[in-house]
């Protein structure tokens, strides 16, 4: 028996190990059956990346746990409503937020006043990331160092949260 054929049989004996991993990761059988599948043809596709007197199973679980995270990610990212609206409060909250209160639509104006009082060098890297976007999504949108990106979020939140205290 020559290693292509040792490595598809490893990967035809995994089945039943990547099923368990995969029930686990989306609580979903068909979801599971589709990432097993997924991850069977991503290692069939890719047996020359694998280097032998490693672990296998856990170069496979390695493989299915980043399509599972990856395929997340993407739907995600297909599910966030991007609003360019200047009142980015109202992006990404539940519907029974409270909004359409009167209060609730205070606050969120008030929000949207404070936001907008800050420079637009700090405004955007927070708004970007209320709206979904990853640090590094933002850090190469606006030509920024991802550090910069990040200490730019962190000091608008805290501003935030310092202003805002006494909504609490």
């Amino acid at each position: 028996m020559n290693t292509n054929d040792t490595f598809k049989s490893s990967v035809i004996g995994m089945q039943g190990n990547l099923l368990s991993f995969a029930l686990k990761l989306t609580t979903n059988r068909e979801e599971a059956h589709d990432l097993v599948q997924e991850t069977t043809l991503k290692a069939l596709n890719n047996e020359e990346k694998f280097v032998d007197n490693t672990n296998f199973s856990g170069w496979m679980m390695t493989i299915m746990r980043n399509i599972f995270i990856n395929n997340y990610r993407k739907r995600v990212r297909e599910n966030t409503v991007v609003d360019v609206t200047e009142d980015l409060y109202h992006l990404n909250v539940s519907q029974d937020s409270g909004i359409d209160t009167p209060d609730g639509a205070f606050a969120a104006s008030e929000i949207s006043s404070i936001l907008a009082s800050f420079p637009e060098d700090y405004r955007k890297p927070f708004s970007m990331h209320v709206a979904g976007y990853k640090y590094e999504e933002i850090s190469e949108r606006l030509s920024m160092p991802l550090g910069t990106v990040k200490s730019r979020i962190f000091f608008t939140r805290k501003r935030m949260r310092e202003i805002l205290k006494d909504y609490r």
